[in-house]
C-alpha cells in the first residue's frame, strides 16, 4: 500500500502515537476545541514523533528542518474535557524532504487529518539539502505499509 491508498481516517494506518489533553482554554465560543488548538496537537505529535522514534537513531541530524506544507481537514467537532490520540506515519521519503500523514482521534472518531511536508535545510544557507542516511533509515521504519 502506498501513501495514496491508505485510509487516513482509520487508526490502523498510523505507526507513532501521542496523547494530548484538551484544555478549557482551547474552547471556541461554541464550546468546541478550536482549530488552532487542533493544529497544536498535530505539532505536539510531530515533535514527539521525532523525539520518541527518530532521535536515538539520528541525534543531531534532526536539526535544520522546516515545515514546507501543512494542510488539515477538520472532520468532526472536538469536545472538552478529554484526551485525543494523534497518529503519525511517514508517507514519502524524498531526496531532501519527507511527508507525514497525521490524524487526531477522540475515542473511535477521527476528528481531523493532516498532511505535512518537512524539508531538511542547511542552517547556514536555508537551502534544501539531502536527508542524512541515518534519518532516511529511521524514516523507513515508519513508512506507511499495507
Amino acid at each position: 500500500m502506498n501513501a495514496d491508498q491508505f485510509e487516513r481516517t482509520g487508526r490502523s494506518a498510523y505507526k507513532g502515537w501521542t496523547t494530548c489533553a484538551t484544555r478549557y482554554g482551547d474552547l471556541d465560543p461554541n464550546g468546541h476545541v478550536n482549530n488552532g488548538a487542533i493544529n497544536a496537537f498535530f505539532e505536539e505529535a510531530r515533535v514527539s514523533f521525532r523525539r520518541d522514534n527518530l532521535a536515538e537513531q539520528c541525534g543531531d541530524v534532526l536539526k535544520g528542518f522546516v515545515v514546507a506544507h501543512f494542510s488539515v481537514d477538520y472532520l468532526a467537532a472536538l469536545g472538552y474535557p478529554g484526551e485525543v490520540e494523534v497518529g503519525t506515519v511517514v508517507t514519502r521519503i524524498g531526496r531532501s524532504s519527507f511527508g507525514l500523514a497525521q490524524a487526531i482521534f477522540q475515542g473511535t472518531a477521527c476528528i481531523a487529518a493532516a498532511e505535512v511536508v518537512a524539508v531538511h535545510t542547511d542552517p547556514a544557507t536555508g537551502k534544501a539539502v539531502a536527508l542524512p542516511p541515518p534519518l532516511r533509515d529511521a524514516l523507513m521504519d515508519y513508512l506507511v505499509s499495507g
